[in-house]
This record gives structure tokens, sequence and C-alpha cells, in this order.
């Protein structure tokens, strides 16, 4: 009985201590959860409103789980856009808390330095997508699992405690500005299966111990700048599925020992300096779902082996020195959906059979040695969307495969040997948009076959042997680009022409075309560019061209063209470059515009005098010709040498001249506009470079009452300049000249006048953002698919978009550049650019998507929240209803159909700035997708996208 009592009293002494230890473990938790609300200086969802200490528990506090014991194990707030600074290491110091997500919020500033205590409890703690600076603090945590710091703005080095983490399995560092190499002592950490370090600034090699960490499944280092050999001790790394090495400067060859990852899914070298052959082993890696070695300086042939690969998704060769036969074994490879081998030697044929057992969707073998013919069963799957085969010496026909593809998009076999006449169903394809087949040896009479392409944007049949009339039934309302020159067509110009509301480029130069030029043209209100030279076109050049509003090059040479030029064509403001030569036109020149500085060649071969040509005689009687004649010999040789000066200066005008400044510098400066070249001096410009010092942005000057804006570019991408001044687009803001000297280089733009995208944005209504979102893409898509080489926007931000007075966007201060670091302090460029310093047409996309966010959210970007804005739309998207995060100013004022758009249009707009630059569409497909979601009143259209082509 005594041993009964005595074990009753130490029962209930331990209850009793148990009930005490429990109370104030819970008053602890309760100080430091409040110590945490307390550092939350803005809570915009009031996700943490029911966090009241006069609560029963705070277990049912939203984000907090507790387990059994009623202790904290679990704090979730992610996601919820909480502004703040952890002051203290409050959340991670609960005693029993084995789960921390503070992951997609916009906490700032450094994290306590106490964070790693070797005292918590903590086994799973995710910060990423946040906003802290400084560096990773030292110290470890026991028994912490899974690390992610990713997405954030830590600095310096990997801390060498990274070692004593023994039982990582998940650690991500990556997307932050971390330096210096990878530490040895993270080789210690033998448990972890999943490494990302990408996107950051790392030097040196992967440490050869590397093979000591035998539980990697993915390893993704790509986005630094890590030199040297691959280790051939990463082929020691069996159970690994992804290795991703992308973006950084190794060298030598590829190790065979990869060969060695049986269960390897993810193989991406490329953008590297890897050279020699790829080694057998690697066909020999049977579960390769993607393999991508592009952009290195690989050689050698491709063998038959890779029939091994009977899992093979993707596979990127292209951008190497690869040569030999494409192997007959692709063909084979029955999921094989995306095959790129563009830009190597290959020669020989295309595999006859490709396509038929594969499920191909894009196809691109471009710029190779390639002969024979065009497999007719490429289109097989019946969802091939992209087939590039330019710059090879393929002959025959276009198969008649090709002419049922329906799925089909984007064809581009220009520059090859075809030779065949166009089927009537190849121009009935519903989906193309983009159709290139210049420069071959086609043929036949076109003009009665009916081209319904209701998708249809750039047509090209330039450099062919076409014949008959022009064809007359265009039923594609979106063409913007039509090239028919350099065949045989005769006949008129059809007036249907005129119908076509979109056209920007219509070139129908060296055919036979007759017959005047159609009125009905002047329906085109957004043409830039018209071509009819080398034809024999009569009548008079059409007033209707002085109308048109954005017209920049005429070129009208060699046709029959008679009467006077319209006097006021010179008055046409956009007109740049006029070529009306070997006509039989008579009169003055205009005296304005871009006839007062007209080359000799741009008039030769008619009567014309005046503008830039000397000026016209006015004779009122026959006295006038006794005295002309009595003092004609006084006066030749002045007049010859006037002539002389105004041909020789009008023809230079436009050219590029070395110029001596007032202060004895040496200046290159190049007009592209005949108003500018008489109105701007070297003085204006390094004038206004004193005045005040000219950024990114660009200001305004007035000289000689001509407006113009300047912008100083890095004088190392002068040699990336030619051709830039044909960049003429509706929505891109004019180039009018560019000049630099030893230190500096400007480039000279129109005056636009308009407002700024971000000064009026908060007010506009959702039918002018709309307008502004299509306008912005159309000249992105102009930049990326209709440029050779392509142009980079650089910076997307709103800062450099004008809205004019007809309420069209315009893009300003185009640079043809990658590499440009002036932009990377905005918050528009894409993460990978950032941190890599280079520019590429996927983050245009980006910048791009954070523009249509902001227009529909009026939610902008700050350089302090990258990242989070993305982050947090996504979150609303997907969580929220559309009144919680659409502008109040468009969504009162939107019908349900609107609202439908919106969404759809926020959807796009995720997939423009997804993490992963390959997942996000390219600019034809983004105006393609916006064009089809504006179109629709009802329902959203699926947003699929094939990758960038």
């Amino acid at each position: 009985m005594a041993n009964k009592g005595a074990n009753a009293v130490v029962l209930f002494v331990f209850m009793f201590f148990t009930l005490v230890l429990s109370e104030s473990d819970h008053g602890e938790e309760l100080e430091l959860l409040l110590s945490f609300k307390s550092s939350i200086i803005h809570d915009p969802s009031g996700f943490l409103l029911n966090w009241d200490p006069s609560a029963a528990t705070f277990c049912q506090w939203r984000g907090v789980g507790c387990n059994n014991m009623s202790h904290v194990e679990t704090l979730d707030v992610s996601a919820k856009n909480l502004y703040g600074i952890l002051v203290s290491s409050s959340v991670f110091r609960l005693p029993f808390v084995k789960t921390v997500n503070l992951s997609s919020n916009r906490f700032s500033g450094e994290i306590p330095r106490d964070i790693f205590s070797s005292t918590s409890s903590i086994r799973f703690l995710n910060m990423s997508n946040n906003n802290f600076t400084g560096k990773i603090p030292s110290g470890f945590i026991p028994d912490l699992e899974v690390l992610d710091l990713s997405n954030n703005m830590f600095s310096g080095k990997i801390p060498e405690e990274i070692g004593l983490f023994s039982g990582f399995k998940f650690l991500d560092l990556g997307g932050n500005v971390l330096s210096g190499k990878i530490p040895i002592s993270i080789t210690n950490v033998t448990a972890l299966e999943y490494l990302t370090l990408a996107s950051n600034q790392l030097v040196g090699q992967i440490p050869h111990e590397i093979s000591k960490m035998m539980n990697l499944k993915w390893i993704y280092l790509g986005y630094n700048n890590l030199s040297g050999e691959i280790p051939k001790e990463i082929g020691g790394l069996t159970s690994l599925y992804h290795l991703d090495l992308v973006y950084n400067n190794f060298t030598g060859e590829i190790p065979s020992s990869i060969g060695n990852l049986r269960d390897l899914k993810y193989l991406f070298l490329y953008q590297n300096k890897l050279t020699g052959t790829v080694p057998n082993s690697i066909f020999g890696l049977e579960k390769l779902v993607s393999l991508d070695l592009s952009d290195n300086s690989l050689s050698g042939e491709i063998p038959e082996l890779i029939i091994q690969l009977q899992n093979l998704e993707i596979l990127h060769l292209f951008g190497n020195r690869f040569s030999g036969k494409i192997p007959n074994a692709l063909t084979s490879l029955p999921h094989l959906q995306v095959l790129q081998l563009w830009s190597n030697r290959f020669s020989g044929g295309i595999p006859r059979s490709l396509g038929r057992r594969n499920n191909l969707t894009v196809l691109d073998l471009s710029t190779n040695n390639l002969t024979g013919r065009i497999p007719d069963g490429v289109c097989s799957s019946g969802r091939l969307l992209k087939l590039i085969l330019f710059k090879n010496k393929l002959e025959g026909d276009i198969p008649m495969n090709l002419s049922t593809c329906a799925s089909l998009q984007r064809v581009r076999l220009q520059n090859n040997h075809l030779s065949c006449e166009l089927s009537s169903v190849f121009t009935k394809l519903p989906s193309v948009y983009f159709l290139d087949v210049s420069n071959n040896n086609l043929y036949g009479d076109i003009g009665d076959q009916i081209w319904d392409m209701p998708s249809l944007e750039m047509l090209s049949l330039s450099g062919n042997r076409f014949s008959g009339k022009l064809p007359h039934s265009l039923i594609t309302p979106k063409l913007e680009f039509l090239d028919l020159s350099g065949n045989e067509f005769s006949g008129t110009i059809p007036p249907r022409f005129g119908t076509l509301p979109e056209l920007i480029q219509l070139s129908l130069s060296e055919n036979k075309l007759t017959g005047e030029i159609p009125d009905a043209l002047s329906s085109c209100k957004k043409l830039v560019y018209l071509d009819l030279s080398h034809n024999q076109l009569i009548g008079q050049i059409p007033p209707f061209l002085t109308d048109m509003p954005v017209l920049g090059h005429l070129d009208l040479s060699e046709n029959e063209l008679s009467g006077e030029v319209p006097a006021k064509l010179g008055k046409t403001e956009s007109l740049v470059q006029v070529n009306i030569s070997h006509n039989h036109l008579t009169g003055a020149l205009p005296s304005t515009g871009a006839f007062l500085v007209i080359n000799e060649s741009a008039v030769i071969g008619n009567d014309l005098c005046g503008g830039g040509l000397p000026p016209c005689k006015k004779l009122k009687n026959r006295a006038w010709w006794v005295l002309i004649a009595c003092s004609l010999s006084s006066l030749l040789f002045l007049a010859v040498a006037s002539f002389g000066f105004l041909f020789i200066n009008g023809r230079n005008d436009l050219k590029l001249k070395r110029i001596e400044n007032e202060d004895g510098s040496i200046w290159e400066l190049q007009f592209f506009d005949s108003m500018a070249s008489k109105s701007v001096t070297i003085h204006d410009i390094t004038l206004s470079a004193k005045d005040e010092a000219i950024s990114f942005k660009g200001k305004s000057w007035v000289s000689n009452d001509f407006q113009f804006i300047v912008s100083s570019i890095p004088s190392r991408f002068w040699s990336e300049l030619t051709g830039i001044d044909k960049l003429q687009h509706p929505n891109i803001v004019k180039l009018i000249g560019k000049c630099r000297s030893e230190k500096s280089a400007y480039l000279l733009y129109e005056y636009v006048e308009g407002k700024l995208l971000s000064e009026i944005l908060r007010n506009l209504s959702w039918e002018r953002r709309r307008k502004i979102v299509i306008g912005i893409a159309k000249a992105l898509r102009f930049l990326h698919s209709y440029c050779s080489p392509s142009v980079l926007v650089g910076d997307m931000s709103p800062e450099r978009i004008i809205v004019d007075a007809k309420d069209e966007p315009r893009l300003q201060f185009i640079l043809p550049c990658t590499g440009n670091k002036r932009f990377f302090s905005s918050p528009y460029i894409a993460p990978e650019a950032r941190e890599i310093k280079e520019m590429n047409e996927k983050a245009d996309i980006y910048g791009f998507g954070l523009v249509m966010i902001e227009l529909l959210t009026g939610k902008a970007p700050s350089y302090s929240e990258l990242g989070t804005t993305v982050e947090w739309a996504r979150y609303c998207y997907s969580d929220c209803h559309l009144d919680t995060w659409v502008d109040p100013i468009i969504k009162n004022h939107a019908s349900i159909d609107n609202h439908n758009q919106i969404v759809a249009a926020m959807n796009l707009a995720l997939h423009c700035t997804a993490a992963d630059h390959t997942a996000r569409p390219c600019a034809a497909d983004v105006t393609k997708t916006l064009q089809s979601v504006f179109r629709t009143s009802y329902g959203l259209p699926g947003l699929t996208f094939p990758s960038h082509v």
C-alpha cells in the first residue's frame, strides 16, 4: 500500500510539472508568434487578422498547425503577399516547430544571424521568393532536411558550414547573387538528393569530390560562371535523373562517364564551350527524355546508336559543328516531339521515314547542307506545328502530306532548290501564320487559287518563277507582310489587296505588272513599306499616297509612270526613303521632306527639277530666252558648279560622314531622315549631352524647329547598328540618325507627341489597355520574327512605351544588341537575364508579361520586389476571385465578356513570366493568342505554346 501511495505521489508530481512546463511552453510560443506578427508591416489580404492573443488557442490561427500536445509544429504563411522585416529569429525558436514556410511574400532585409541554431527543431525551411539580402548566416540545424532560400538577393559566398548539414535532402540557393566557388564542404552532405545553385555568380570548377554525394537525383548549376572541365567523377552519381549545367563556361569534352547515369532523364549542357564529339556512352542512357547539347562547339557525327534512346522526346543539338548525315535511327524514336539540329554542317538527305513513327511537333533542320527531298511523312503525327528547313539545298516538291497538315503554324522553306507548283490545298492551311517559301524554283499560275488562310500574317513567295496574275483571292484578314517580288507575275495589281487592313509591308517588285496603282491600296492605313519597282506600271503617282499615315519606304522605280509628283507627298512626315527613278515623270519635285535631299539615283531617268535638284526655270516670255541665250556662256560654269554642289550634297546627306566638332573631336554621323539632316548638327547633339546627362530614357531636343530625341549608347554596340534604320513599324519609334566619337555614341529618334504609358496607365479603360497590349505584342513580333537578325528591346517597361496622339503604343529606344548591361537594374528584366547580364528573346517576353500584369492589375513592380509581383499575380490568379486583383478602373467598367478576356490575358501574362524561360511563348505565339483572346467574347481559349523558333 505504501508503494502504491508513493507511486501515486510520483505520478501526481510528474503530471503537475508536465502541466506547468506545458503552460510555460505555450506562453513562450504565444510570445514568439506575436513577435513574428509584429514584424509584418503590411498584410494586404488580412491573413493574420485572427492572430488574436485573447483567443482560446493559437492552434486555430491561420497558418499555424499544432501537434496533439497543442504545440506549434507548422507555420505556413506562404504566398500571402506579406511585407515585413524579420528583426528577430522568433519563429525559428519555436521549440517544437518542424516546418516553417515563409515563401513567396515580400520579406526584405537581412535574416537574423542566429537563424541556424543547433537548438532548433526545424526540418523544413522555405524562405524562397522574397527580397532577403545580405549573407547566408553560418551555423547549422542538425535535423534540417529541406532548405530553400532561392530567388532572393543573398550575396557573398556559400558558407563552409553548409557541409555540417548532414541531414540535408533538399538544398536550393538558386536565383541569388552568390559569388565565389562552390565549397568543397558541400560534398560532405551525402544524404542530399536535390541541389540547386543556379542563377548566381559562382566561379571555379565543380568539386571533384562530388562523387561522394551518391544520393543526388537532381543537379542544377546553370546560369553561373563556372569553368574548367565537367568532372568525370559526376558519372559516379548513379541515382541522378536530372543534370543541368547550362549557361556556364565549361570547356573540354563531355566526360564519357556520364553514360553511367542509367536513371538520367534530363541532360542539359547547352550554352557552354564544350568541344569534341558526343561520347557513345550517352546514347546508352535509355531513360533520357530530353537531351540538349546546343550552342557549344561539338563536332563529329551523330551515330545510329541514338536508336537506343527510345524514350527521347526532345533533342536539341543546334549551334554546333556536327557533320555527316542525320541518322536514320531518329525515325525510330516513337516519342520524339522536338528535333532541332539547325546551324550545323549536316549533309546528305533528310531520313525518308522521319515523322512516320515519331510524334513530331517541331522540326528545325535549317542552315545545314542538306540535299534531296522533304520527307512526305513529316506530318504523319498530325501534330506538327513548326517546319523550319531554310538555307539548305533541298530539291523536289512540297509533299502533299504538308498540304493537308492542319496543325502547321510556322513554315520556313526559303533558300532551297524546291521546284514544283503550289497545291491548291496548301493555300488553305487553317493555322499557318508564317509562310516563307522564297528563293526557290517554285512555279505555276496561282492567280485563281483561293488563299483561305485565316491565321496568315506573313507570306513570302519572292524569288521564284510564279506566273500569271497576282493572287486576287487573299482571304487573310491578319496579313501584315506580303512579298511576291522577283517572280513573273503579270496583269494588274488586284484591288482586293486594299482589303488587307493589317498590311504593313507590300513588295511586288521585279515582276511584269501593268496598269495603274489601284486607289484601293489607300485603305491600307498601316502600310509602312511599299515596293512596286521594276514593273510596267502606268499612270500617275496616286495622290492617296500623301495620306498614308506611316508610310516610310516607297519604291516606284523602273516603271512607266508619268505626270508630276504629288506636291503633298513631301509633307508625309513618316516618308524617309523614296525611289521614283526611271519613269516618265516631269515637273517639280516637292520642296519638303525627303525630296529636299533626294539622291540622283532615286530620280534619274525622269525630267524633274526642284526639291534637292537644281531649281526649275520660270520663263514668262521670249525675251527671257534672248537674255538667257546672251548670258548662257557666262553662267554655264556657275550652273554646272551649282548643280554639282547640290547633287553631291544631297546625295551625301544620308551617308555616313566624318565631321570635326568645334572642340576638335572627330565624329561619325549618319542620318536616315532628310529633315533631320537639314536641321540637326553635331553641336546640337553634344550640347544636349552637356546640358543634361543623357539617360537611357533619352531627352527631347529642338533644333531649327525640328524636335528629336537623343539617347546615349555604349560605343561597342556601334557595329550592331547596321540596318536598324529599316526598322519601320507602326508601333516602334523611328530611328532618324546615329553618331559617335572616340568617347561617346548616340542614337537620334523621331519625337512622338504623346505620353509615357507609365503616366497614363492608371486611368485607361479596358479597351485602351487592350489596344496597347496588342500593339506592343505586334512590335515584339516584328522585331523577333521579321528582322534578321532579330532585334531585342531589353528593358520592356512602361517608361519606354509612348502612347501617341492616335492612342497607338510605340516602343522607343530599341537597341539591336545583347549584353547591354544598362538594362539590368530594371525590374522588367527576366531573372535569368539579370543574372548572366545577357538578353535574349525570351527575356523580352518576360518583360512584356510584366507590363501585361501591370495593365491588368495596376500594380507596378519595383527593383526591391523582383519576382514577387509575378508570384503575387500567380497566387491571386489561382486562388482569388478576379475582383481581388484586377485594377478597379477596368473592373468597374468592364462587361462579363470583358472579364473573360481579362482572365485569359492574365493566363497569358503568367505564361510569359514563367520562371523557366523555355516555357515562355515566342512573340508570334503571344500575338496570335491575344488576337484569339480579344476576338473571343465567351469562354476561355486553351493557351498552349510550342517552343520558340
